[in-house]
């Protein structure tokens, strides 16, 4: 069954308490930005400069530099909502700017995301695209699929597959063409293209002055390796043992805020380097509070609607639950369908 909730303050009240750090900080951001492009450049360097030494150690090192770049796509994340930084333009072109280190087109990728805060959670959405960590299937809906259906959902969310090997194709090949973008995103399709462009003026310079084995050997692991960890913190974002889903009709937005998205708990550094993106409900509750806010905008709506945290071992057994289990109202993994498979 699903975790007891405590209903002490109201819905209205819970949003409010979230609401009240919705302040983007100038100051704030501009440090933030610092501590988040320096660390990155400087690590980038180190691989640089630990090429003619060792290949090896150049690619020892894309670890440390792959987990610091999800700290600049937190700032792109929030440039996305427009609440990093106090200024409109300067959101955008802080997420341009984040978009070429994370390859990941600004304008394309916020819409597309905003269709995510729109609905998450919610049974009745079938089809997220490349986004499948956005839908979920009931035990009921997996069942009556033919064996060739169920075949490729099993395999497309396999956690070797869903948290390891298609993150590195999603940044590197994936987000070049909008293939999953209507026509009528005009913006968003051009976003694509020009993100491409600078992409190509960027390496290239890279290229004429380092050689392309050196570059490749730097650029590339460094995305795999931020890919493969922003991923895993965005599938068990919504995907934990005590996660709600609910259909479309019993959807509540507080509660699939606070229920539906984890409190990951994890120690000051870690939250340092993923930007504090495990105060996920928190996000959901209010997408306009800015990562450096978020851990007293937990504090404030904790002392309101308290959460069960997810801990990091708890959380490493979450990419197995791609199920929702109606008549237990819990995620549950492929083997605990009830009913045999024939």
């Amino acid at each position: 069954m699903t975790a007891d909730r405590d209903f002490s303050g109201s819905d209205a009240e819970v949003r409010r308490a979230a609401a009240a750090f919705a302040q983007p900080s100038r100051s704030k951001g501009a440090i933030q930005l610092l501590t988040s492009f320096g660390p990155f450049v400087a690590a980038c360097v180190a691989m640089y400069l630990a090429y003619p030494i060792s290949p090896w150690l150049t690619l020892a090192l894309a670890v440390p530099t792959g987990a610091l770049l999800l700290r600049v796509f937190i700032v792109q994340h929030d440039c996305g909502h427009g609440s990093f930084l106090p200024s409109r333009r300067a959101n955008v072109i802080v997420g341009r700017i984040c978009s070429l280190i994370t390859m990941t087109p600004f304008a394309n990728w916020c819409r597309q995301h905003g269709l995510h805060h729109a609905d998450w959670n919610n049974l009745d959405r079938t089809d997220g695209g490349v986004d499948i960590y956005s839908a979920c299937l009931t035990v009921r809906q997996y069942l009556a699929l033919s064996r060739w259906q169920r075949f490729r959902y099993r395999v497309a969310r396999h956690p070797l597959i869903a948290n390891v090997a298609f993150p590195p194709l999603l940044f590197l090949l994936v987000y070049r063409v909008p293939f999953d973008t209507p026509p009528s995103w005009v913006r968003e399709r051009r976003s694509v293209y020009l993100t491409n462009l600078s992409l190509v003026a960027l390496f290239g310079t890279l290229t004429i002055v380092f050689g392309w084995q050196q570059v490749l050997l730097i650029h590339v692991p460094v995305i795999a390796v931020s890919s493969i960890l922003g991923v895993w913190l965005f599938s068990l974002q919504h995907r934990f043992e005590e996660s709600l889903w609910t259909p479309k009709a019993e959807w509540n937005y507080v509660d699939a805020a606070l229920h539906g998205a984890s409190w990951f708990r994890l120690p000051k550094v870690l939250h340092w380097l993923t930007g504090n993106i495990g105060y996920h409900h928190v996000h959901h509750l209010n997408p306009r509070v800015p990562n450096y806010s978020l851990a007293r905008a937990h504090a404030a709506v904790q002392a309101m609607r308290p959460v069960k945290p997810l801990g990091l071992v708890r959380a490493l057994a979450s990419p197995r639950l791609t199920l929702w289990d109606e008549a237990s109202g819990r995620l549950v993994r492929f083997r605990d369908a009830r009913k045999a498979v024939p």
